[in-house]
């Protein structure tokens, strides 16, 4: 065991902490039983503090790290330790894909349930923890096997609760089968917000995948343009030579921290207005990897070190339809303010699951990825916050690092439900975290 200072991916917030990698369940239970408070953390790809407890024990889950045979239905056993990455190299030579991804493949599978993570499929296929089949989960009143039929109440609390319920330990997941390494994207470029939100909501039900880039920092009538990019997998008829090939490792690494400040409001609008350019006014079937087609920035290792030392927030909330305004609303306020987003995207939700700390809301979500330096940040994001609030919407736990927890309360109305479940199997509420603390998500 060792002390540690551990981050989020943001580089904000750092608890000072024990921590222990864990190779089985026997490990996990004795420090669960030793330790007054720990929690689970994988690659670390939380935006904020969800893994981490100062001055209590993180369990590093990547000893926990075996990956089984895949049976010829599609369905597998991991390890909570083994990341996406891991699993697509064994799994896409054998033609099979997992049935949703976040942005990176740098993510453990008991990090993907515990932040019940989503993709650009949500509105078909909607998040990864509906396709997991049962898991294993170590609580401190003992072990589970449980599924969304055998101890359901337990298996849907567990999912999205940031690790707040026991240490998964590992899940059966059922994969998707694909014949080829590619998909066929279809992208198109739009002058302003009001016609990718549009375009998406009237055509996203022709793609499996959907994601689009806006512009932030553009007004007026071109306020919010943006670059759409849809697609499906490639069917091995459809190409002349299909290849099955798993994802490599990065070609390209930010080996140093960056003077903080060298993203800010001109570098990048000067960015997003080539990004833009650059981008085809119209083009259809494009054939692409799937790396670059989900995992563009796994591309370059330790990415989140060009904010510099300062580091950044990912500001991502949920609004459903009759609340599309917000979006825009957000956006412009974002463009008025001059607080740079380096990075903005925008999604397509279908219905959340029964996990009451579920995320989706069946309508939008949009990702800001905002340095941190300006002094107006944090004034313009409580606004944010507000019009996230009034719209009925909410923010997602596994990217926030400075909501308050009177709003994360009314932006989550089924948390004392929550609490109830996490209560009856952690009753001395040995498991917390830095987030549940800042959040007052749990007792202590």
């Amino acid at each position: 065991m060792s002390r540690e200072l551990l981050y989020g991916w943001g580089l904000t917030a750092p608890g000072n902490c024990e921590v222990q990698t864990v190779f089985d369940e026997a490990q996990v239970v004795d420090r669960m039983n030793k330790a007054p408070h720990t929690i689970a953390r994988g690659l670390g790809r939380s935006y904020g503090d969800p893994a981490q407890v100062s001055g209590g024990v993180v369990l590093n889950n990547r000893g926990l790290g075996d990956i089984g045979r895949i049976s010829d239905e599609g369905v597998v056993t991991v390890g909570a330790g083994a990341s996406i990455h891991e699993l697509l190299q064994l799994s896409t030579p054998l033609g099979w894909f997992v049935p949703v991804t976040p942005g990176t493949r740098q993510v453990t599978i008991g990090g993907a349930i515990a932040a019940d993570v989503h993709g650009k499929n949500h509105h078909v296929d909607g998040s990864f923890s509906d396709h997991v089949l049962s898991m294993r989960l170590v609580t401190p009143t003992g072990a589970h096997t449980i599924s969304p039929t055998v101890k359901p109440e337990l298996f849907w609390a567990t999912v999205g609760a940031m690790g707040l319920t026991g240490v998964i330990t590992e899940a059966t997941i059922q994969m998707i089968p694909i014949t080829t390494d590619s998909v066929f994207v279809d992208t198109n470029r739009y002058a302003n917000l009001e016609a990718v939100m549009t375009a998406m909501f009237e055509g996203d039900v022709n793609y499996r995948y959907s994601v689009a880039w806006v512009d932030c920092m553009t007004k007026g009538k071109n306020m919010g343009r943006a670059i759409l990019t849809r697609g499906d997998h490639v069917e091995a008829d459809q190409i002349e030579k299909p290849t099955l090939i798993g994802p490599q490792p990065p070609k390209l690494n930010v080996p140093f921290m960056p003077p903080s400040g060298l993203l800010n409001r001109a570098t990048v609008r000067l960015f997003n207005e080539a990004w833009f350019r650059v981008a085809p006014q119209h083009r259809e079937q494009e054939k692409q990897s799937l790396s670059t087609f989900f995992h563009p920035l796994d591309g370059v290792s330790n990415w989140n070190r060009m904010y510099g030392k300062r580091g950044f927030l990912q500001y991502q909330f949920a609004v459903s339809d009759a609340h599309s305004d917000t979006v825009v609303n957000v956006i412009k306020r974002l463009s008025e303010s001059g607080v740079a987003s380096f990075l903005a995207v925008l999604k397509r939700f279908g219905e959340g699951n029964a996990s009451p700390l579920s995320f989706p809301i069946a309508g939008w979500t949009l990702a800001l990825d905002l340095p941190i330096g300006s002094p107006r940040l944090p004034k313009v994001l409580d606004e944010l916050d507000d019009m996230v609030l009034a719209a009925g919407g909410r923010l997602y736990f596994a990217k926030d690092s400075r909501l308050s927890p009177e709003k994360a309360q009314l932006m989550y109305p089924r948390l004392d439900e929550f609490r109830k479940i996490k209560n009856r199997i952690d009753p001395e509420h040995k498991l917390t975290s830095d987030l549940a603390r800042r959040l007052r998500l749990v007792g202590e």
